[in-house]
């Protein structure tokens, strides 16, 4: 027989799962929208029929998008690949050195490091510019993955920092006293052990750079990721609102299959280091 503590304990049970219920129907509904309208056919979208699913599938729409978006589409791989790599290898040597290193100034040095991450971007946009023009760097995709390179280091370097605090100091001086040197204890002893520590910032690096816009509209003139094209989709006065659905579906399909892949390791890593440091 169920005491009045037990009944306590399952109503309140029963009542978190139903405002969770709540809330996920309250989040989920926008993604419905998007679904359904995607999948209309432009003559019938309308505001009285925003709820109702098409009759039958419109898939032409999405031919129609990934006509228009090819060349963003590859804008955004080449972007997001070159930029999440080398911001991932940076932050990882620069979180090794600040953990590891004793170096002059690093109290100094690692603070400035993170005060990158509260610019807000449209502080520095104008300096930004002016600096890409001088170099020679403004309105291609190299430029772009050197911004967010600089972006993103702050994040990256305090993420592994943090997971490379909980290294036994005694395995590295291990490999220190076997005759290795930096790039060999590097490369060795922490590149091996820092899966965790990649997994959250490769998936927090690539999610940010996929999803930009501000750089990519006003530095990328010339080779424009899929962001802008997206937002050009939804322009003009008559728009077919199946076209910017559909754009968003796929613009949104890459974060969420590398959420899906690697979404288990992402809260491990994140915890990474969470102890110490």
């Amino acid at each position: 027989m169920m005491t009045a503590y037990d009944f306590r304990r399952y109503t309140i049970r029963v009542s978190i799962y139903v405002v969770l219920a709540i809330f996920t129907i309250i989040f989920l509904t926008p993604v419905y929208i998007v679904i359904i309208t995607a999948l209309k056919d432009p003559a019938t979208i309308n505001l009285p029929t925003t709820w109702q699913p098409p009759a039958a599938p419109y898939w032409a729409s999405f031919n129609e998008v990934l006509t228009e978006f090819g060349p963003r589409i590859q804008n955004s791989v080449l972007l997001v690949v070159f930029a999440t790599v080398i911001s991932s290898v940076a932050g990882s040597m620069n979180g090794y050195v600040l953990s590891k290193w004793r170096i002059p100034g690093e109290r100094i040095l690692f603070p400035l490091m993170l005060f990158g991450m509260f610019i807000p971007y449209q502080a520095i946009l104008i300096p930004l510019f002016e600096f890409m023009r001088s170099t020679n760097l403004y309105g291609g995709i190299p430029g772009l993955v050197l911004v967010h390179v600089v972006y993103g280091l702050p994040i990256t370097t305090l993420i592994f920092r943090n997971f490379y605090v909980d290294i036994p100091d005694e395995m590295l001086e291990a490999a220190s006293i076997d005759g290795a040197g930096f790039w060999r204890i590097y490369t060795q002893v922490v590149f091996p052990l820092s899966l965790p520590g990649f997994v959250v910032v490769i998936i927090w690096q690539f999610t940010q750079i996929w999803n930009e816009f501000l750089f990519a509209v006003t530095l990328a003139p010339n080779a424009q990721p899929i962001t802008v094209g997206l937002a050009q989709l939804a322009g003009g006065e008559a728009v077919k609102w199946n076209l910017p659905m559909a754009g968003a579906i796929i613009a949104a399909l890459p974060p969420l299959v590398v959420y899906i892949i690697l979404g288990r390791y992402f809260i491990r890593g994140l915890l990474a280091g969470s102890i110490k440091g």
